[in-house]
């Protein structure tokens, strides 16, 4: 392996300090750090890490993931493999590890514990305890992906808790998924063995969580965007939080990773060495990765930047092999098979009819930038005896359609998309990734619920009497083309729903929320309407 020396502005995060000097590397190793009076415009750190991301949200396999990430000055993920394991179970685990692994960038994957998410829900797959244990043992995976099924941590159940005894086995952390909870409940949760939880929304609820000794992740996602809430965690809490994106989109992807919630952060006025121990050294310590942080000895995994304000990339390394520079990729292409689980055939319009019943009906009322819902008692449109998108009020239907099994699709009504005309669907549903669609009528519906069918897996919108497609062939939920392509053909198909009255930041990917059921309060999946805050199925007439 090449030997070779880097020298710049050493950033030394530990000791809090800046120094001229010269990083030697041999063999993939930091051998050497040297001072010197030397007067240069470069700074030489350790690179970003990412602690909790689905990587399947960016609509791109690992390895072409890792490709854009690295002109980011991103290192390492902590990834969970969730959603594939929704679609594929461990095949699917061992796909996201075999891909990731063609190329030289640090995917830390996690063993799914809520597969499905919940059992109100259909997937393609189902991991129990003993599945959990093979992928530790197997893989030597680095902890347990998040706990989202906190009832079943509160009530003790059996299969919960045993994933829980495994995880704690093997000496992995746990990571959580508790949006909102508090008080009690918080406690009990954190002292089951749980360490993280990247769900808080309010500044509030992060500082009781952390009071309990649980770590809190920032998020600044796609769609789910809570730094301008919690950033004061910064300064507060500094050696119990994290950066995550959890999901990222790729047009969001492609233009910027961690480092502009740490540009960010320091336009903020926070302390630049709290804000790079949160963003590089704290997810080393808390997972145990096997990460440098520029020291001798270490794996060469730093970066170079252009300032510390700034944080444009001028190279990044990995191993000791220069993986970008000047935010250009130097990772290459790998190819990759497809593998997917998809079982459907077309859907007609009438699939997606609503006989009419008294009373009002429930709306999901979608809330920019949240994964969270409101749930609205509201008026129903009834025509013919059927109820139907009501455009003047922007209550509109929402489908999910099971991709698994050929059964009749489920139906309620969201507020806030804004369609004035056709449709949109995604096979991006979570967290079983079945299609979801919200359109002005079952026509428009059927017609992009079917290009996501003929597809396989896809994201679709029909505008002005046409359909345009984003094929997803992998598990469809993810591309194997190049990473920039499919981030422009999302990024073009992302503007159109704004055509069609859409004003949403990022339609698509609220849209792939509005199945999660874990979150509360009101979403619908492929069996009904369900309401989060009390887990149960609830009907859409009032």
């Amino acid at each position: 392996m090449e030997k070779f020396k880097v020298s710049g502005n050493i950033v030394d995060i530990k000791n809090r300090l800046v120094y001229t000097g010269t990083v030697e590397v041999e063999n993939g190793k930091i051998t050497n750090i040297s001072k010197d009076s030397g007067k240069y415009d470069n700074f030489i750190m350790p690179g970003f890490i990412d602690a909790h991301i689905h990587v399947e949200s960016s609509m791109l396999i690992p390895s072409e993931f890792a490709r854009i990430a690295v002109t980011h000055g991103t290192v390492a993920t902590v990834s969970d493999p969730h959603e594939i394991a929704n679609v594929l179970g461990i095949e699917g685990v061992k796909y996201m590890i075999e891909n990731g692994n063609l190329v030289p960038f640090k995917f830390y994957f996690g063993a799914p514990s809520c597969v499905p998410a919940t059992d109100f829900e259909t997937a393609g797959a189902r991991l129990e305890a003993e599945d959990i244990e093979f992928l530790f043992k197997e893989f030597d995976l680095h902890y347990l992906s998040e706990m989202m099924n906190y009832p079943g941590v509160l009530f003790k159940a059996p299969d919960v808790m045993e994933k829980l005894s495994i995880a704690q086995k093997y000496g992995k952390p746990v990571d959580g998924h508790a949006p909102g909870l508090k008080g009690e409940d918080a406690k009990k949760y954190v002292s089951a063995g749980i360490s993280t939880d990247h769900e808080c929304f309010t500044i509030e609820e992060a500082l009781e969580k952390i009071s309990y000794g649980m770590k809190v992740l920032i998020r600044d996602g796609s769609a789910a965007k809570n730094f301008g809430e919690l950033h004061p965690l910064i300064k507060l809490q500094k050696d119990m939080i994290m950066l995550c994106s959890d999901d990222k989109h790729p047009d969001d992807f492609v233009e910027g990773h961690i480092n502009d919630v740490v540009k960010r952060a320091m336009e903020l006025g926070y302390d630049l060495y709290d804000v790079l121990q949160i963003a590089c050294l704290n997810p080393i310590g808390h997972y145990g990765l096997e990460v440098g942080t520029l020291n001798i000895g270490d794996d060469a995994d730093f970066i170079e930047v252009n300032s510390l304000t700034e944080f444009k990339n001028i190279a990044t390394y990995i191993n000791g092999v220069k993986v970008s520079e000047n935010g250009k990729t130097l990772i290459n292409s790998v190819d990759s098979k497809v593998v997917n689980n998809f079982n459907i055939g077309p859907k007609k319009a009438e699939d997606f009819s609503i006989e009419h019943k008294p009373g009002k009906i429930r709306v999901i009322e979608a809330i920019e930038g949240q994964l969270i819902t409101n749930e609205l008692h509201l008026d129903a449109k009834v025509e013919n005896g059927f109820v139907v998108s009501d455009i003047e009020n922007d209550v509109l239907k929402i489908t999910v359609v099971d991709r698994y099994n050929e059964v009749k699709p489920a139906v309620g009504f969201i507020k806030n998309f804004g369609l004035k005309s056709g449709a949109i669907a995604s096979c991006v549903g979570h967290d079983s990734h079945n299609i979801i669609a919200v359109g002005v009528n079952d026509e428009s519906i059927a017609a992009v619920v079917n290009a996501v069918v003929k597809h396989t897996g896809g994201i679709a919108i029909l505008v002005d009497g046409k359909v345009e497609v984003l094929p997803l062939p992998v598990a469809g939920i993810m591309s194997n083309e190049d990473g920039w392509t499919v981030a422009k053909k999302y990024s073009d198909l992302n503007l159109l729903p704004k055509k069609i009255g859409c004003h949403l930041h990022s339609p698509y990917m609220t849209l792939s929320f509005m199945a999660l059921l874990v979150i509360p309060a009101l979403k619908l999946g492929d069996k009904g309407l369900f309401d989060g805050s009390k887990f149960e199925f609830v009907d859409l007439f009032v």
